[in-house]
């Protein structure tokens, strides 16, 4: 949590992270969020992000909205939108350096039991369209978090995004979890012996996120150097 955090992320950095994590949750229904809990979110992600830089660390601010429910493409963007640019109004409040934190946001995609589908290119477009109308040009980059999509949707969605034909001013690339990891799990399967298969698996993916994450219009790394050590620091 917040208490203590100051004294937390000074030793932190003295023991050589240069990056920090935290994830806030909102989740889309009939009367959720509120417009308190975005509020309240956001001001919890910029408290954050003011002590990370105070002593030196790069925050990456995640908001994350969850695909659970029926909602659409349209009302995840319109809660997205919301929920940016609550954050944004938040960090300039905190007087946070937007040149110095990464954003790692949820792509707009429909809900879980929405039973329309859409197009990656659909995808793409609700979700560059949210981050222009939100995010300023300022934050050197986005890295879109896979939000229970299959390792398959988020590489092929992802790559939409960076073929999107409105103007994108930051690095858009990924930070997956299982979507880059479920294959080589499941090659591992706990067992010494698939070892060298798992790792091959993993790197197999991780090129694919690279190759479809690939955006020419920024360096992402202007945001803390060439250090890549991360302190995971929110749920």
């Amino acid at each position: 949590g917040l208490d203590g955090l100051m004294e937390r992320c000074a030793q932190y950095k003295k023991d050589g992270a240069d990056f920090a994590k935290w994830r806030c949750v909102l989740k889309i229904s009939e009367h959720t969020p509120t417009r308190l809990a975005i509020m309240e979110n956001a001001n919890v992600l910029a408290r954050y992000a003011s002590i990370c830089q105070q002593n030196g660390i790069v925050p990456i601010v995640e908001p994350e909205i969850l695909p659970d429910g029926d909602h659409d493409l349209k009302h995840c963007q319109y809660v997205t939108e919301k929920v940016l640019a609550a954050v944004y109004k938040a960090l300039s409040d905190h007087h946070v350096y937007l040149e110095g934190t990464l954003l790692k946001p949820n792509m707009v995609t429909p809900g879980h039991a929405c039973t329309k589908k859409y197009s990656p290119e659909e995808i793409a477009m609700a979700t560059v369209t949210a981050l222009r109308r939100t995010v300023p040009p300022a934050v050197p980059g986005i890295t879109f978090l896979s939000g229970g999509q299959s390792e398959e949707e988020a590489s092929v969605n992802l790559n939409a995004i960076n073929r999107c034909p409105l103007p994108r001013p930051w690095a858009l690339t990924f930070s997956y979890g299982r979507a880059l990891q479920a294959s080589a799990l499941r090659a591992w399967a706990g067992k010494k012996d698939n070892t060298k298969a798992a790792q091959e698996e993993y790197v197999k993916r991780a090129l694919v996120g690279h190759l479809w994450g690939h955006q020419r219009h920024g360096d992402i790394w202007g945001a803390g150097g060439r250090g890549h050590r991360v302190r995971n620091m929110g749920t």
